[in-house]
Order: C-alpha cells, then structure tokens, then sequence
C-alpha cells in the first residue's frame, strides 16, 4: 500500500524559498501521477501543481507560475515542490497526493492516497 509523506514546511519570510518533499514508501511511484494541494483553514483544498506519471507538469494557480516548480525523483520515490519568492497568500497546509495513472487533476476525487500535510507559513 502506498503511504506519502510531506516534509519541508516551516516558516519564511515574504520574498523566501522553501522545498517540499513528498517520500512514498510501500509502492514506487512511478506510475503515479502526484499533485500538491493546498488548503486554508474555512476554504475547499486548491490543486496547485501536477507531475503525471509520463512525467508532464500542470500548474493549476496563476498565481504561483513562475515561482512554484513541481518536480519527481523515481529513483528516489520522491516528488518534489520547489517554492520561490513565497508570498503570504501562500500560507497554507499543503498536501501531496497520488493517483495511479490518471491525467493531472485540480479535483480531489481522483486520489486515492494522501499525505498528512505540512504547514507552510509566510509571514515577516
């Protein structure tokens, strides 16, 4: 059974840079395509960013093109979620999840697996 966990949260400045990390255990990833979402407390989970299974990526938030990068590491069973001049719209819970390959999707639904969230804040 595939089991995911997210790392790399904290607290940062505006204008800041974090890395997320999610590491799949149990399953290999490969042929699961990833996305992070990201919820506030009080709003529905927002898809933000997709590696496919093929390895394509989708942004889903104009907001965070150009600043968010989503990467995978098969090798390591790792996805990745590179954050760049964070802003404080940007605090959230994120999450990883995974589905076994489907297309990228901003809907929870299609996900079967998820990890437990990491708190990102952004604030001076």
């Amino acid at each position: 059974q595939l089991q995911l966990v997210e790392s790399g949260g904290g607290l940062v400045q505006p204008g800041g840079s974090l890395r997320l990390s999610c590491a799949a255990s149990g399953l290999t990833l490969d042929q699961y395509t990833v996305s992070w979402f990201r919820q506030v407390p009080g709003q529905e989970r927002e898809g933000v960013s997709c590696v496919s299974h093929s390895g394509g990526v989708t942004n889903f938030v104009d907001s965070v093109k150009g600043r968010f990068t989503v990467s995978r590491d098969n090798a390591k069973n790792t996805v990745y979620l590179q954050m760049h001049n964070l802003q404080p719209e940007d605090t959230a819970i994120y999450y990883c999840a995974a589905g076994w390959s489907i297309y990228c999707s901003d809907y929870v639904t299609p996900y079967d697996t998820w990890g437990q969230g990491t708190q990102v804040t952004v604030s001076s």
